[in-house]
């Protein structure tokens, strides 16, 4: 299965498709009231009140670089959100998506209230913030955000050049990725994962680097990153039962790091779910020599070693089966085919016999009236 599947069970319903659509958004808009709020999917599930006018500039485009500051508050004004000069890329599931689709309404130096529906914050799941007990985000809450859209901006490529910028957002999209993926939202985990190996790793990044230009300690620093990236680009896919994909990205790690023993476990774990039960003991059978002392490798193995038994036992009785019903078959045929010969066998005298019997019919009608 090449194709990533959607995940299930979303917290939120995904209205940010294509870049496009973000983009041509704020054209769509309508105020609802003399207020100046804006209902910006038309059914009072999202709202933005401008507070602050600001500049008349470009509003940003999906992929922009934006500075934010912004405080989220529960409807009984308990703050659970609080933020000051975050950077974030417009459109990538760096904050709460209904926050993240207003952005794209708003101008450079503008201060807005936006109120976001639990359906496009965080849902029915909420938030936990274990540093910060009280400030937990209910499950099904509203969230009224005063947010200030400080700058907006182009990604500059050339900035992306750079050894710390590249390291920097790229950890920053790999540790949201961690973010969506510990809430299940495993499509939006993948595409984060994508976009951090875009700064992580050469091959992969928006724009063709100087590599040169790197130390050997930095270009191992983001081969570190990437080897971290990839494993949890796998687990995501695996979730969503993207098997091929899953064992391509797994097969980036061990391509540098044959011994990683997490990326050995998802490889393991990847072949039992597309039914290559040798190919996963062997996995695991590495794995096990190189940590012993990890008793998941060991309980891994052994279930699939009676699997693999159960599996051959399986296959002999379907043997058994198959052979018996051929043997079946071919006494029935020899029955018939003995059937056929000994009717055979008698035929000519059958024939015989009646002929007999109607010669002598014949005789005694001939006998009796003449």
């Amino acid at each position: 299965m090449d194709q990533d599947k959607s995940s299930s069970n979303s917290s939120f319903e995904d209205l940010t498709n294509t870049a496009a659509e973000l983009d041509k958004m704020s054209e769509k808009v309508e105020v609802k009231s003399q207020e100046d709020v804006m209902d910006i999917l038309g059914h009072g599930q999202l709202t933005k009140k401008v507070l602050v006018k600001g500049r008349d500039e470009q509003k940003p485009l999906t992929g922009d670089v934006c500075k934010i500051t912004f405080e989220g508050k529960l409807p009984d004004g308990t703050v659970v959100e609080e933020e000051k000069d975050f950077l974030l890329n417009v459109g990538e599931h760096e904050v709460c998506q209904g926050l993240d689709m207003s952005l794209a309404l708003m101008y450079p130096g503008e201060k807005a209230e936006v109120s976001v529906n639990p359906r496009f914050a965080y849902g029915s799941i909420g938030l936990k913030n274990e540093k910060e007990p009280t400030r937990n985000i209910p499950p099904d809450s509203t969230i009224i955000y005063t947010v200030e859209l400080i700058s907006c901006e182009p990604e500059d490529e050339s900035q992306t050049k750079n050894f710390e910028n590249r390291k920097i957002i790229g950890t920053r999209k790999r540790e949201r990725g961690n973010f969506w993926y510990n809430r299940s939202e495993y499509n939006i985990a993948i595409q984060l994962y994508r976009r951090a190996l875009e700064y992580l790793d050469d091959s992969e990044g928006p724009q063709e680097t100087t590599l040169e230009s790197f130390t050997t300690s930095q270009l191992q620093e983001l081969l570190e990153l990437r080897i971290f990236v990839y494993n949890n680009l796998a687990a995501a896919q695996t979730k969503i039962q993207a098997y091929d994909v899953a064992l391509k990205s797994i097969e980036n790690v061990l391509r540098v790091q044959p011994d990683n023993v997490k990326a050995l476990y998802r490889k393991g774990k990847i072949l039992e779910a597309q039914g290559d039960t040798n190919g996963a003991i062997a996995i695991f059978q590495r794995a096990a020599t190189l940590d012993p002392e990890n008793k998941s490798f060991q309980t891994e193995l052994g279930k699939l070693i009676l699997k693999r038994s159960r599996e051959a036992r399986n296959e002999k009785d379907l043997y058994q089966k198959m052979l018996g019903h051929a043997q079946k078959l071919e006494q029935k045929d020899k029955r018939k085919a003995e059937t056929c010969t000994t009717v055979a066998n008698w035929r000519p005298w059958v024939i015989l016999g009646s002929v007999l019997i109607g010669v002598a019919g014949v005789a005694l009608y001939r006998y009796k009236y003449f």
